[in-house]
């Protein structure tokens, strides 16, 4: 059966409707930065570049570093963006665009993160790198998908009971790395950690200006969480959206954070963008 005109969306000249990308525009290999001034951070480290492209805040450049064919691209920020971009990659590669109907063969991206985040704990040095182990989404996405087999079921109850935040509506959700692609990235300054997403950078993640935020423990109750004795260790946007669509997939996904700010000590990076030019160097030379 194909797939309606009205849920997969294509422009003019065939390439999907948000990331205005063709399929042989893609690489085995993505890069995913939130954003758009770092893709040619990214790419300008690359032996070749074959193309750029872009439309809204999805930024693509594709190249070859090494002799690997690699696309590095921008997802703006939060969930929501990660919904398109995992989406629509996942359709570029696995749908073919002409007869609208599902491969019978699945091609398999690795897709990783380089992001910035803050860390949770005072013991987590800024200008560190912390490769998410898990991420624990509180931002509702993974919802809306039927997820719950492939979930990290044993800390989502814990947590969720630690937390006790259902009465505002808050229900994690948590996925793994993929611990292939993770052994790729690991190195002797790369600390594991379990990643905190959630939906919005002030009050969704404990900030007050002038808004008063319901969760007045936030902070506390995230830094006390413990489990097998693992803490949760940083907070950004996007990790468990991008782990939990790429695991219903079959995708590949490791998310690489950049540690440039510490909400426990409220210390914040000297030289941030020598600290993510760093981690995208490291990055590209274990890929490739």
């Amino acid at each position: 059966m194909p797939i309606a005109e009205s849920e997969l969306i294509l422009n003019a000249d065939g390439s999907i409707y948000h990331l205005n990308l063709l399929p042989e525009d893609v690489a085995d290999t993505i890069i995913t930065v939130g954003d758009p001034d770092r893709v040619p951070d990214v790419s300008k480290y690359f032996d070749s570049i074959e193309l750029k492209k872009g439309k809204r805040e999805f930024i693509t450049h594709t190249g070859v570093l090494n002799g690997k064919r690699i696309t590095v691209i921008s997802t703006g920020i939060g969930t929501d963006n990660i919904d398109i971009v995992i989406n629509e990659l996942d359709a570029l590669v696995n749908v073919d665009l002409i007869s609208r109907k599902v491969k019978p063969t699945k091609r398999n991206l690795n897709i990783v993160r380089i992001g910035t985040s803050g860390a949770l704990q005072k013991d987590i040095p800024v200008d560190s790198i912390i490769l998410s182990k898990t991420a624990i989404g509180l931002d509702g996405l993974l919802h809306f998908y039927q997820s719950q087999n492939t979930q990290n079921t044993a800390l989502v109850e814990a947590l969720s009971k630690h937390l006790n935040w259902g009465r505002y509506k808050i229900h994690p959700y948590g996925f793994n790395c993929d611990e292939n692609l993770a052994q790729t990235l690991m190195g002797n300054h790369i600390r594991l950690g379990i990643t905190i997403t959630n939906a919005g950078f002030y009050a969704p993640q404990g900030r007050q200006i002038r808004l008063e935020p319901n969760l007045t423990d936030f902070h506390k109750k995230l830094q006390s969480f413990v489990l097998e004795d693992e803490k949760l260790t940083n907070l950004e946007m996007e990790t468990a959206g991008i782990y939990g669509l790429s695991k219903l997939l079959g995708h590949k996904a490791v998310s690489m954070n950049a540690i440039l700010a510490n909400r426990a000590t409220g210390a914040f990076s000297k030289e941030p963008s020598k600290t993510v030019d760093s981690l995208i160097k490291y990055c590209l030379q274990q890929l490739t």
